[in-house]
């Protein structure tokens, strides 16, 4: 098992099976040393965080949808590279929250996803980001977030 699958283990973090896309995309794409993985979702096992951040889904349990996302993230890093060890840095995170009218906490939804990867890579982890409100979101997921993630 990889360091990094140790460290994830050490906080409780087990990698589900990547989710197959849903439409006509890829879910991750190398291009040299860049692995472009498509959005992923708040699903897991149980069917996930569905809902509108600020209206049914309180900011709490939007972070928790956003390290959902962080999870099937890893999962798709592990798909493409056959080890997270071979992960050099997370680049950039681009992420989605499905907010209400009134809710402007984007940036601290987002956090869910991007405190996971500093937790699992450490420095190599910190990224660049953005972190928008959106009025829908597939199959009416919480949150969706994708990534650009540097390999060997």
């Amino acid at each position: 098992m990889s360091v990094i699958e140790d460290r994830l283990n050490s906080l409780g973090i087990t990698l589900p099976t990547p989710v197959a896309p849903i439409a006509n995309y890829a879910p991750f794409i190398r291009s040299g040393n860049l692995l472009f993985i498509s959005g992923q979702v708040s699903v897991d096992e149980s069917g996930g965080i569905k809902g509108i951040v600020g209206d049914d889904v309180d900011e709490a349990t939007g972070q928790l949808a956003a390290g959902l996302c962080g999870i099937n993230l890893l999962a798709q890093m592990k798909a493409a590279t056959g080890d997270l060890d071979r992960v050099i840095r997370v680049v950039k995170l681009g992420g989605f929250v499905q907010a209400g009218p009134d809710f402007f906490n984007i940036p601290q939804v987002i956090n869910g996803c991007s405190d996971l990867m500093v937790a699992a890579f450490g420095d190599e982890g910190r990224h660049a980001r953005s972190a928008v409100g959106v009025f829908s979101l597939p199959m009416n997921f919480a949150v969706e977030v994708d990534a650009i993630v540097e390999v060997e």
